[in-house]
């Protein structure tokens, strides 16, 4: 065999870094999946690989600069590397390639490839394209379904995959907030049809995995397609995903108040798989910025929309996201998204600075807040809401919690997993109990992460039968 056929057969090395949210995560799953047909293996550094591709967030503040700042260090690998004889191939993903796409090849003519969300399931012809000398940008909105160009996604449960997958359900926005680039880099909505959704989940069940976390940019706002063309609502998709065998448990992420039906609530009443943690974000508490921010709803309709829930499941527990300094944000504005998160009772929140982003409407608004004043009020609700998250995990010991056992433990003799609650669990146990569902009595908190004693049949037996003789007991 020749030097250069044993080089064609040689397996090509993919690394994929992945910035921001966890749409991004799937996203470079699925690249890889694309790939793998073509001879392409994962590894676990850019400097093993013979294709880096960097699958990019527009969300955080200087989020381009990031993307720069890497894509400097890759050329002088990929420099060296030509001067020894071999070659690095650099491709830019995701939001930021979407958005910005010429502007990266020109500050950057290092790049081969560049291509947005909605064309990754054409990486292996654009590969091709770069591999023949062109400089590709593929940042068209494409009209046909890239999820049904994919290969079927391949998931096996190894220890350092998890029992936990993500699958995406909805993409793009048609909300506009006026501080969101997302219906510009992801496009208008779209949802998958319910039978491809299905079949996806049901090869991750077969593969092991045993919670799912649904994903969109508004994933409550999914509205699939069945066989019979008929429209199909997250609720209804939580009921049919609770069905397959081995899903024991359903998350979904993100989702907006106005899309909160009473379907979906229904069902977070109904289903024992369908955990009761829900991300629902508000972004302020203060009814004046809501409008400037295009929210399209109130804080008084957000806490409606809160109480209907809770009805429906009474240990419902919240995580939200906030934006402090928008344009225009004064003091009493602030003081008002203290309150809304204090009314809450946030068991976690994500906090950001506001920060322009070109193109959308918060770009060219008045009234923008200084960055002392942005810091100082992120400080302030970071604290309160660490507060908050302390005093909901304190609020579990004592309660007995059922934990999706994941991994061994950080010590000997340990097991570690997750609450309903996304808590980080760890408790004395043996290594055959991952994978499993298993009922754990919270017994301590510590910084980032909660303490369990695993409880027997008997002992479980016993609590149950206090419980029921506490509810008889005349108040």
């Amino acid at each position: 065999m020749s030097d250069e056929t044993q080089t064609e057969a040689r397996p090509k090395k993919l690394f994929i870094k992945t910035y921001g949210c966890q749409m991004n995560v799937y996203d470079s799953d699925r690249m890889a999946d694309a790939l793998a047909p073509h001879a392409y293996e994962p590894v676990q550094s850019a400097e093993d690989a013979d294709l880096v591709v960097l699958n990019t967030c527009h969300i955080r503040e200087k989020a381009s600069e990031k993307v720069f700042s890497e894509l400097g260090r890759l050329k002088e690998m990929r420099d060296l590397r030509r001067a020894e004889g071999s070659d690095l191939m650099i491709g830019v993903a995701g939001c930021v390639a979407q958005a910005e796409g010429e502007e990266i090849v020109r500050r950057q003519p290092a790049v081969n490839l560049v291509f947005g969300p909605q064309s990754y399931h054409r990486l292996p012809e654009l590969l091709t394209r770069a591999h023949n000398g062109s400089q590709v940008v593929e940042t068209e909105f494409p009209t046909e379904d890239k999820f049904a160009h994919l290969p079927a996604a391949k998931r096996e449960v190894t220890l350092a995959r998890g029992l936990t997958a993500f699958l995406t359900v909805q993409e793009g926005c048609d909300k506009f907030c006026s501080f969101c680039v997302v219906p510009y880099t992801r496009g208008a909505e779209t949802s998958r049809p319910l039978e491809q959704v299905l079949s996806e989940a049901r090869s991750l069940a077969d593969g092991g995995v045993r919670e799912l976390t649904l994903l969109g940019q508004n994933v409550n706002a999914y509205h699939g397609l069945d066989k019979a063309g008929r429209t199909v609502g997250l609720g209804e998709l939580c009921y049919r995903l609770a069905e397959i065998p081995g899903i024991a448990r359903i998350r979904y992420t993100t989702s907006h108040p106005l899309d909160m039906s009473e379907e979906l609530i229904a069902a977070h009443r109904d289903l024992d798989a369908l955990m009761p943690y829900l991300h629902l974000p508000v972004q302020s508490g203060s009814d004046r910025i809501l409008k400037a921010m295009n929210r399209r709803h109130t804080t008084a309709e957000y806490l409606a929309v809160i109480e209907r829930i809770k009805a429906a499941r009474p240990d419902m527990a919240l995580s939200g996201d906030f934006i402090v300094g928008f344009p225009g944000e004064t003091d009493a504005d602030f003081e008002q998204t203290l309150e809304i998160a204090r009314l809450t009772g946030y068991a976690s929140a994500f906090t950001f600075k506001y920060s322009i982003r070109p193109g959308t409407p918060g770009a060219t608004m008045d009234n923008q807040v200084a960055e002392a004043v942005k810091v100082e009020r992120l400080a302030r609700l970071n604290a309160q809401i660490m507060g908050q998250t302390r005093d909901f995990a304190q609020s579990c010991v004592g309660r007995i919690l059922p934990v999706l056992i994941e991994k061994p433990g950080r010590n000997p003799g340990q097991v570690g997993g997750r609450s309903p609650y996304l808590q980080a669990v760890h408790m004395e146990g043996p290594t055959r109990l991952i994978g499993q569902i298993i009922p754990v009595e919270i017994v301590a908190v510590g910084n980032n992460s909660l303490a369990g004693k695993i409880v027997t049949d008997a002992e479980l037996k016993s609590a149950s039968l206090s419980q029921s003789v506490a509810n008889a007991v005349p108040a």
